[in-house]
């Protein structure tokens, strides 16, 4: 109600500055925007709470477990001129209830965390308490709050610790103050806030709510894993059959549970929208394997939500804001470009296997190399095609390889490793996208072969999408280029951000979400520091 009132006496006084000055227009916006700043200054001056410097110094002095805080308060109070945050002339503003209420609701965001001294902040909230705070440890206390909200929410576990587990996409730049601002302008942002998070934060919020219902109503019941079947397939019928239904209705692969042992085509339908989420081949049949990932335990899965939310806490939002980009997934072996907001290209590849992991990071794609040649890397020479030179003095010949200015290449061809096109985008860790002839290889549910590149299986169609705009590259030259016969390069006119990242769950458009197996064994290390950090 106050907040109502504030608004209507600005509005009407600058109504009045428009009656009495009405040829003065060009100015009226500076003009409201100087008195309401006048206004919202002179409610902070009436204030009953007094900050300064040495009363914070005091304060963490006396609130030691909260020391951790005391830079960015610190930082807040001055940005603000010291006035008070939390407290009116009328008393303790609402926003303070309603942020109270969201650190009292953290494990929805996907935290397990609590603030040091929530009893003595309690006590602001409590109107039937004997034990009174004064109003500067209440202002203070209430600071310190916001910082770790906005810490836990917003930002996630310390860049070195980011860095640590092998993350290193652009770091997301948090102002305490802005986003204070912001909330205090639309406490609704308190709910939902794409500006300062990742849209798939969002999802997966929705999901973790879903999955933890699942897990409060005993819902997620164990299959009977039959030592004596190998798998199963349409016709059969078993006890495990009717309770791999059941699991499938809980997950939302099946609309209704028949409660049949059979293993039909309504059943069929459900087993392949499982498969198609979780990256499995498209097929009907039930593997023990199938039926092993079914019965990990919900709290397995719920931990997998939350450690990819925190993994969204890092990313800046404005990266995927750009006309248009490309992000591969690690652990789900996709590729997808994204143009205008639309996803209009998607492929399986290849990445790195565990003894040469991709690296997560971004860059821009600024040209492409049609019918390349492999500069092939020492450690491969040394290795393998030393010995083989040592069996067969015919080797390079026989493999279409050269040597040039003291290394050795593979000359552009069908055979040739990176297949009729690669993708720059410069980058410290030499990794690039690139065609290959091994095609039958995407054909397998695990795709970590490479030495840390990424192989792209409709690598010809990328090229034509990314080309789709330039009149210098129509769909003819593009053949032409890749018959694997001359080296060329195409330099784009537009750098195309790229986007590797690792994310062992998703939730897409349609809110479905997929679970993909943690290949380079980084979840476990995650929540280690997520759930220990207080």
């Amino acid at each position: 109600m106050r907040n109502n009132a504030l608004s209507l006496a600005v509005l009407l006084f600058g109504l009045a500055i428009t009656t009495v000055y009405p040829n003065r227009n060009n100015n009226l916006t500076d003009c409201k925007i100087s008195c309401a700043d006048a206004f919202f200054q002179h409610k902070a001056e009436k204030s009953l709470v007094k900050i300064d410097s040495t009363v914070i110094v005091r304060f963490f002095k006396k609130y030691s477990n909260l020391k951790k805080y005391k830079s960015d308060v610190n930082a807040l109070y001055k940005k603000r001129k010291y006035n008070s945050i939390w407290y009116d002339s009328e008393g303790l503003i609402e926003f303070a209830n309603l942020l109270y209420s969201k650190v009292n609701q953290l494990a929805q965001e996907g935290v397990k965390s609590q603030l040091a001294y929530q009893d003595k902040i309690d006590l602001i909230f409590s109107e039937n308490s004997s034990e009174k705070l004064t109003a500067t440890e209440s202002e203070l206390l209430l600071s310190a709050m916001y910082i770790f909200y906005a810490k836990k929410v917003y930002q996630g576990i310390d860049i070195e610790q980011i860095r640590e587990v092998g993350w290193f996409l652009p770091a997301k730049n948090l102002s305490y103050l802005s986003l204070l601002n912001s909330l205090l302008g639309d406490p609704q942002l308190l709910d939902k806030n794409e500006k300062q998070l990742f849209g798939q934060y969002y999802k997966l919020r929705e999901i973790l709510k879903k999955y933890r219902k699942i897990e409060e109503n005993g819902e997620w019941n164990l299959i009977s894993l039959d030592s004596s079947v190998w798998e199963y397939k349409p016709t059969d019928n078993a006890k495990a059959i009717g309770q791999i239904r059941q699991r499938l209705l809980v997950t939302g692969d099946l609309k209704h549970d028949s409660k049949s042992n059979d293993y039909d085509q309504e059943l069929m339908e459900g087993i392949l929208n499982f498969k198609k989420r979780n990256g499995y081949k498209a097929d009907y049949s039930i593997t023990k394997s199938h039926i092993q990932r079914m019965n990990i335990p919900i709290e397995n899965y719920i931990k997998t939500i939350m450690v990819n939310m925190e993994r969204c806490r890092w990313i800046a939002p404005e990266l995927t804001k750009a006309e248009e980009y490309i992000i591969i997934n690690i652990p789900s072996f996709k590729l997808i470009f994204k143009r205008n907001g639309k996803t209009e290209f998607e492929s399986n590849v290849f990445v790195g296997g565990t003894m040469n992991e991709t690296v997560i990071f971004s860059s821009n794609m600024s040209h492409i190399v049609f019918s390349p040649y492999w500069n092939i890397p020492k450690s491969i020479v040394d290795s393998e095609i030393k010995t083989a030179l040592d069996r067969d003095k015919n080797y390079l010949e026989a493999n279409n390889m050269e040597w040039n200015k003291g290394k050795l290449r593979q000359k552009p061809g069908l055979n040739n490793p990176l297949g009729l096109v690669k993708f720059i985008f410069p980058n410290s860790n030499d990794i690039y996208l690139h065609d290959t002839p091994a095609k039958s290889l995407f054909e397998s549910e695990y795709r970590a072969y490479s030495h840390g590149c990424i192989n792209v299986n409709n690598a010809k169609e990328l090229a034509y999408l990314i080309l789709k705009n330039d009149p210098d590259w129509p769909v003819e030259r593009i053949n032409q280029a890749m018959k694997g016969e001359k080296e060329i390069t195409c330099i784009l006119k537009k750098r195309i951000p790229v986007h590797i990242g690792y994310f062992t769950t998703w939730v897409n458009d349609s809110g479905d979400i997929s679970f993909f197996n943690d290949i380079y064994q980084r979840d476990d290390r995650l929540a280690e520091l997520l759930f220990s950090a207080d």
